[in-house]
């Protein structure tokens, strides 16, 4: 099965050929469904699927297959509303063009858990349109009225005598009729495959081991190429010596690229090979004095300096003054890795008049802007083909990795694939950004909250991503549960907690040490600080930490919706068994809701955690493929609890020390908790799935812990010397 075409081939071939392909020309100002048939080249129109004449339905898939199911779902959708026969459904990953841009996020990118929210809509309008225009065709070619004539599973029926057209035979007539301006959708109680398992259309293939990830991107006359890059943050190249290196059989150029040396060769043992020949001289590095204890340092240091107000409502101060019961706390939270299943690697070819890429990439239109100015080309010659993504948890939305392959490819004139190993994954990764965070909230007598001051000292996300997104001096990246940026697409990655006096203070840090959105960006661990510190105020106020939250989330039905449903689930309130603890948490972000129970033992003496179960409930909304959101969610929960309990950048000599495996462990799936998730039905809007599985999974955790031993936890990770650390402080 053919996974994508380029753009080249959509333009020359697949609008020329006949049958009815539906497009939609998508805008900041929303979109349109129209028949590509009269689109033209002028719109450049998002094609969302075609109908030919041998019955078949290809769909084109906007957003990058990372895992998450993507195709599958995005197909299933157009098939609800075009009533198609799913075995007739071909799903194929679209070129990088503007028309595929997102319409919540005005790019073709795969972040924040839009791909499916934000297509919903347009995908279901553009299939119902076409099931209005091939029962059009037919009642025109039977010449009966058009409410005779019904669509189901890739066929038009005439009610009245029983003869049917198969969309094939209808496609062609189909094409030349106008798109109809108003649209009936399906009726929840009629769809076919929205909310039904179905059988992701990936994954025979990958079980075959047939699909081409980049990795296995092959390009007739390819080199491959490593890059020696600066040990430390900001150090300059002061000279390199390649003469050892150029004499290591199978290298074949060695040229200096914006990162450091690049080492071309005609295989990758030759070109590691010949990096490790190489001698590189660097300058010290913008903080040479960097080390581990350095960042915790700085960051928590930054915490006594004067911040930037992004939230101030009502009057804190004097709602201090009169609660009752305060109670303030200090977290800190490391930087982690993403250390994505496939490191990242990118191949291009640069020519005179246009640039190739085969690129791992989670936002094709960056990667054209990026190529484009690395290359020197206009950004109509840049054609970005998109194979399957190894893992991508955000780390792909950066496009370092393509401007390397690009640098390198137009230095030598030859198509070249830049790869990365582990340690180079680990050491220049853009990391989930570290925090230092102090709280101080407030009750009255009944445990209501009267006031929330909340001050974060941060590592800036938007300094290396988007610096120009930084507003006045406020990353809203660092601030995601607590606080989003205005009109933001992201839907409601808020504080949750209802509160008449918030207040949110923010200071970025001037540490070198770039860091990029991971999994929930920073959802995940400020809803360990927040749904922790939940937990402190619940203590202080006398109450349980279930009936505290709903108590103070008492005009927020999602949320109070989706805690009783894991709490029932996980027997919340039943006693658990001595070295045993329970834990409760919720969060909110990208449009759904997710509240996680967690129950785990701790040996005392060794300080190991062991997570025995956690019960996860969801509100996204609409569901379309139930068995990969459930999938979603586990994975989600099962990262967050790797990196809560074992995961940390270490620091050294101004760079980074952690470099694979043996100095940076994660879970192994001898550890992974028994998961339970309990979908809850919902008439809200879609929300999106990806990311939401993690923000409740370590403060769960968190609380598990403190039921476990009366200690809290207020560092991450929780590993058995941290861990062993706290208890003997407490």
């Amino acid at each position: 099965m053919k996974s994508s075409i380029s753009r080249r081939d959509f333009l020359k071939g697949f609008l020329g050929t006949a049958g009815l392909t539906i497009a939609a020309s998508v805008t900041p100002f929303g979109y349109k469904i129209l028949n590509a048939a009269d689109a033209g080249t002028t719109f450049k129109p998002n094609v969302f699927y075609k109908i030919t004449p041998d019955n078949l339905v290809t769909v084109y898939i906007p957003n990058s297959e990372m895992g998450q199911g993507v195709r599958t779902a995005m197909a299933m959708i157009i098939a609800e509303e075009l009533d198609a026969d799913w075995d007739q459904i071909r799903a194929v990953q679209a070129p990088g063009a503007d028309g595929y841009k997102s319409p919540l996020l005005g790019a073709q990118i795969t972040v924040a858990s839009a791909s499916v929210r934000g297509f919903y809509e347009p995908l279901r309008k553009a299939g119902a349109a076409g099931r209005a225009m091939l029962i059009k065709a037919a009642a025109d070619t039977w010449k009966v009225p058009e409410d005779q004539c019904v669509a189901s599973l890739g066929r038009v029926k005439n009610k009245k005598n029983g003869r049917t057209l198969k969309y094939g035979q209808l496609c062609a007539k189909a094409a030349e009729l106008p798109v109809p301006k108003e649209v009936t959708l399906k009726k929840e109680s009629d769809f076919m495959y929205i909310g039904k398992p179905m059988a992701r259309l990936d994954i025979p293939d990958k079980v075959a081991g047939k699909p081409v990830f980049a990795s296995d991107i092959v390009v007739k006359d390819m080199l491959y190429a490593t890059i020696a890059r600066p040990p430390a943050y900001g150090a300059k190249l002061v000279s390199f010596d390649g003469s050892a290196a150029s004499q290591v059989k199978g290298v074949q150029n060695i040229v200096q690229v914006p990162r450091g040396v690049a080492v071309c060769a005609n295989s990758v043992a030759a070109a590691l090979k010949g990096r490790d020949a190489l001698k590189v001289t660097w300058g010290k590095g913008a903080v040479p004095e960097m080390d581990t204890a350095y960042v915790e340092k700085s960051l928590n240091g930054d915490l006594d300096k004067p911040g930037l107000k992004v939230v101030d409502q009502g009057n804190a101060k004097q709602a201090f003054g009169d609660a009752p019961k305060k109670v303030s706390a200090e977290y800190y939270i490391p930087c982690v890795a993403h250390v994505t299943m496939e490191p990242m690697n990118c191949t291009a070819y640069v020519q005179a008049d246009k640039c190739e890429l085969w690129a791992p990439t989670q936002t094709q239109t960056v990667s054209m802007i990026v190529s484009s100015k690395v290359s020197g080309l206009p950004m109509n010659k840049i054609e970005v083909n998109t194979p399957l993504l190894g893992c991508g948890l955000g780390r792909r939305a950066q496009q370092d990795f393509t401007a390397e392959a690009v640098s390198v490819s137009k230095a030598i004139g030859k198509p070249v694939k830049v790869f990365w190993t582990r340690e180079d994954d680990i050491r220049y990764d853009g990391f989930r950004g570290a925090a230092a965070h102090r709280v101080e909230a407030a009750c009255d007598a009944q445990g209501k909250l009267v006031a929330w001051s909340h001050k974060l000292a941060a590592t800036s996300i938007l300094r290396d991503l988007n610096p120009a997104a930084i507003k006045n001096g406020i990353d809203y990246y660092c601030l995601w549960g607590l606080a989003d940026s205005p009109n933001s697409p992201t839907w409601n990655c808020n504080f949750q907690y209802e509160t008449p006096s918030l207040y949110i203070e923010l200071l970025l840090s001037s540490l070198p040490v770039t860091c990029l959105p991971w999994r929930s960006v920073q959802n995940g661990p400020n809803a360990f600080v927040i749904e922790s510190f939940i937990d402190e105020l619940a203590l202080a106020a006398g109450k349980d930490p279930l009936e505290f939250r709903l108590l103070n989330l008492k005009n927020n039905m999602r949320a109070s919706r989706v805690l009783k449903v894991a709490a029932e689930k996980a027997g919340w309130g039943k006693p658990v068994a001595p070295g045993h603890g329970r834990g409760i948490a919720q969060h909110a972000c990208f449009g759904s809701y997710s509240a996680q129970v967690a129950d785990i033992s701790v040996d005392k003496k060794s300080g190991k955690i062991k997570v025995h179960k956690v019960v996860a409930a969801i509100d996204c909304g609409p569901v379309v493929n139930p068995a990969p959101l459930v999938a979603q969610i586990q994975g989600g929960i099962i990262m967050s609890l790797s990196a809560a309990l074992k995961e940390e950048v270490k620091f050294a000599k101004g760079g980074v020390a952690s470099s694979n495996f043996d100095n940076y462990p994660i879970m192994r799936m001898s550890e992974a908790p028994d998961i339970e998730v309990h979908v809850v039905k919902s008439t809200e809007k879609i929300g999106g799935i990806g990311e939401v599985g993690v923000p409740a999974a370590a403060p769960a955790l968190g609380n598990a812990f403190f039921n476990a031993t009366g200690v809290r936890a207020r560092r991450l990770p929780m590993t058995p010397a941290n861990v062993l650390n706290a208890m003997k402080k407490a």
